[in-house]
């Protein structure tokens, strides 16, 4: 399944790329007008064949799929993506909430399943929970001058020498380096780092980026007035 360079490649966007696919038209514009407030780019399918001709077109990182689609249903979506090995992480969204049923849908291929009706927090923990591990899959190592970044192995390297860095300064760093340069928010930091953000402030994440340009060299985060921290240039 070709696809063009449109939209911009996963390693140089910070938005991560979703598309929902659903027929219910209220829902599905709920469903991107919530996933957009949160920081993500969402396109919109009503059904499977128009989702299968977007997603031959546009590189995404999650896709959100209703199972039960009119004409070519989600799970013919789901087996056909996986018959191209398109790795678009799939959350599969369905009325049915059986044993068997999520069974199924995750031996087409799904890689997380959601029934319906779901609470909407719940879908976009899942939802940044698979655009993580897509961005795991399309770059696992990150270089950038004398920083290297494993995001598989979850290890960093300064030169020849390795960094020990906690789970939220790795999840941090990492965010910084696929931001490519544009400056994050403590807002996002937080969203990014921190499972609940809404109980913390920016006051937390200032402390954690004192202890990691310590750890990694002050020149390789700045921090601009207004905007917040980006990664620098080398």
């Amino acid at each position: 399944m070709a696809k063009s360079d449109q939209g911009g490649a996963r390693e140089g966007r910070w938005a991560m790329r979703v598309m929902v696919v659903e027929d219910d038209r209220i829902l599905s514009e709920t469903l991107h007008g919530g996933l957009t407030a949160e920081g993500f780019t969402v396109d919109i399918a009503l059904d499977g064949d128009s989702a299968l001709n977007r997603l031959g077109e546009i590189d995404f990182d999650v896709l959100v799929l209703d199972r039960d689609l009119p004409g070519i249903s989600g799970d013919q979506v789901c087996r056909s993506l996986r018959e191209f090995n398109d790795d678009t992480r799939i959350l599969m969204l369905t009325a049915a909430s059986s044993v068997m049923d999520r069974v199924e849908g995750l031996d087409l291929g799904a890689d997380d399943y959601l029934t319906k009706p779901f609470a909407f927090v719940e879908l976009v923990a899942r939802v940044r929970a698979l655009s993580r591990r897509a961005r795991a899959v399309n770059a696992p190592v990150i270089e950038h001058g004398p920083l290297r970044v494993d995001t598989v192995r979850r290890r960093v390297f300064l030169g020849h020498e390795p960094v020990k860095l906690s789970p939220k300064e790795f999840e941090v760093l990492e965010a910084l380096l696929r931001a490519d340069g544009k400056p994050l928010r403590s807002e996002q930091l937080l969203d990014i780092a921190w499972a609940t953000p809404d109980d913390l402030s920016g006051g937390v994440v200032r402390v954690l980026m004192h202890s990691l340009r310590k750890k990694i060299g002050a020149d390789l985060i700045q921090y601009d007035k207004g905007h917040g921290y980006r990664i620098g240039a080398v």
